[in-house]
């Protein structure tokens, strides 16, 4: 019998803390193999096409949209774009390891839905609002307008984490980091 797929889903609104959590589980769990979403959004100093994301432009995204070469995509901002390319999905798979999104609360949603028990969703929560918008001006990386754009989104978000199999609040990151290896640990060892 072939072995189950394993896919692990990890969403959380902009700020909560799940980039930090996922490299931690990354050097954890070496099974672990970053699914690398597409976006049409612009590159950010230190960020590498192919590593962080994969950039395409307008038109490119647009395109493979409409070539269906997305499991899943969402217009997270007004037209700014995000999805799992297909090839993601193909290219973890040959390497023989277990794919672990960094995905809004959409697309992990949808990715869920698709692919139903071989997916757990975990849901990183940050302890407020207020918390969550000190850290996006710590960050420095986003104009005000981001940042608000972001903390009205963020609002919606929390109200679809009940959907996940887990939340994880990250107010204390040790904690946080601890509570999702063993979470992460258990789900692939089932």
């Amino acid at each position: 019998m072939a072995t189950k797929r394993k896919l692990i889903v990890i969403s959380a609104p902009s700020g909560s803390g799940k980039s930090t959590l996922i490299e931690h589980l990354k050097k954890e769990i070496p099974k672990l193999e970053f699914s690398i979403s597409a976006t049409n959004r612009p590159i950010r100093n230190g960020e590498v096409d192919g590593r962080e994301y994969h950039f395409l432009t307008d038109e490119q995204i647009k395109k493979s949209i409409s070539e269906n070469k997305f499991i899943e995509w969402q217009e997270v901002y007004e037209g700014r774009y995000y999805g799992t390319l297909k090839s993601e999905i193909d290219r973890i798979a040959a390497l023989n390891k277990k794919a672990i999104f960094d995905i809004d609360v959409l697309g992990g949603l949808n990715i869920k839905k698709l692919y139903k028990d071989e997916v757990i969703a975990i849901f990183i929560q940050p302890p407020s609002i207020f918390e969550l918008e000190t850290r996006l001006r710590n960050r420095a990386t986003d104009s005000e307008q981001d940042i608000k754009n972001r903390l009205s989104k963020a609002a919606e978000e929390m109200e679809h984490g009940k959907n996940f199999d887990v939340i994880i609040v990250n107010d204390c990151l040790e904690t946080a980091k601890n509570e999702l290896l063993q979470t992460v640990k258990r789900f692939i060892n089932r």
